[in-house]
């Protein structure tokens, strides 16, 4: 099956967010994404979905040009979603998982498409009581996505050390940062991309999957990272459900800035330095388990050198980008995690305070703020 890549003229972005519906009174996970369904604007139809469980409620921005055109559109939608969800006696949560509520408990979403998937994944798909953040940036060619998943290879584990909100599941502390990821590793077709040559290769690919009965559509692809042909993007899809709008941003600048400066690279005839798969995996490892103190192995001198030190010379090497994409504000915004600890050192810390996962659970609702203000350095 022919598949047309859509290509973009610019680093557009798209960005979807997967958020936690619970009992207001309990905190627990509810099945009621349909009653938010059935409130949501005509305008905004296609902008908020169901997922594979009733406990989902997604929302996705329009295309955006910048990351502030994203704030504006998501704080829109989710303010909404907020106040839907409290006359519905709901909050949303913001986390990789439930800390508390068992996923064996969840409920499915109605469709062809999630029957197949529960029949052909069984547990492993029951236990996908997972959230993410997903985020889209625009690139001109097939080719250019192909070689973009391969050369993004390196910053996956960096961008799973900040987003890390996945400490807790089924009413355990589980020792890891993401458990989110080490879940979705379980699925046949995701975890980290395989190297391929070129779009063609990646058509090839898709299609002898389809015909043999092992997805049934692209969309059946997983990955960390991965091409999109009808939006015309790459998809980072590695990351956690931030802890926060501000996180959210942060991450959404730093994700578009590593597509634009990559794609520069590639245009410029840069020659590709390959991070060997073992070490992107090792790397990946690290980053679901330890979060931000994560050792990892630096691609091009083979040296152990810290997340937080990788995060800092990201940003650096990020700020040219950042500043013609008009999103430096959101870029240093990286460095207030650094300092104050993504969501899964939060989410310890008040349990360690507390003792008590519904705790937990309350940090992580209602966290759709007033635009970031900039940040102040020494």
């Amino acid at each position: 099956m022919p598949y047309s890549f859509n290509g973009n003229p610019t680093h557009t972005l798209g960005v979807e967010v997967e958020l936690q519906l619970v009992d207001a009174e309990t905190l627990a996970l509810s099945s009621s994404v349909q009653q938010i369904l059935d409130c949501v604007p005509e305008k905004w139809s296609d902008k908020v979905k169901p997922e594979l469980m009733q406990s989902y409620c997604e929302f996705n921005t329009d295309i955006c040009a910048t990351v502030k055109d994203v704030q504006r559109d998501l704080t829109e939608k989710l303010q909404w979603g907020q106040a839907t969800a409290r006359r519905l006696g709901l909050k949303l949560a913001w986390g990789g998982t439930h800390p508390f509520s068992p996923w064996y408990q969840q409920i499915y979403s109605p469709g062809k498409r999630y029957a197949w998937i529960t029949r052909v994944m069984q547990d492993i798909s029951r236990q996908l009581v997972v959230f993410g953040l997903h985020v889209h940036v625009g690139v001109d060619s097939g080719d250019k996505a192909i070689q973009l998943c391969d050369r993004l290879l390196r910053h996956l584990p960096t961008l799973l050390a900040l987003s890390a909100n996945s400490p807790m599941w089924n009413g355990r502390v589980t020792g890891m940062e993401s458990y989110r990821s080490k879940i979705m590793d379980a699925l046949p077709t995701a975890g980290l991309p395989q190297h391929m040559r070129n779009w063609s290769e990646y058509v090839w690919l898709v299609d002898h999957l389809c015909s043999t009965g092992f997805i049934r559509s692209i969309r059946e692809i997983w990955w960390d990272v991965r091409p999109h042909h009808e939006f015309g993007t790459v998809e980072v899809r590695i990351m956690d459900m931030p802890l926060n709008m501000d996180h959210l941003l942060a991450l959404v600048a730093l994700t578009q800035c590593l597509v634009a400066g990559t794609s520069d690279h590639i245009d410029k005839g840069a020659y590709l330095v390959d991070c060997h798969p073992m070490i992107a995996k090792q790397n990946k490892w690290h980053a679901a388990r330890y979060g931000l103190d994560a050792m990892f192995v630096d691609p091009d001198t083979m040296k152990a050198v810290s997340a937080v030190q990788t995060v800092r010379s990201l940003v650096d090497r990020c700020t040219p980008y950042a500043q013609r994409l008009g999103c430096a504000q959101e870029l240093q915004a990286v460095n207030e995690i650094l300092e104050h600890g993504n969501g899964a050192t939060r989410q310890r810390e008040v349990y360690q305070q507390t003792g008590e996962m519904a705790e937990v659970v309350r940090l992580l609702t209602d966290q759709v703020r007033e635009p970031i203000a900039p940040a102040h350095r020494s």
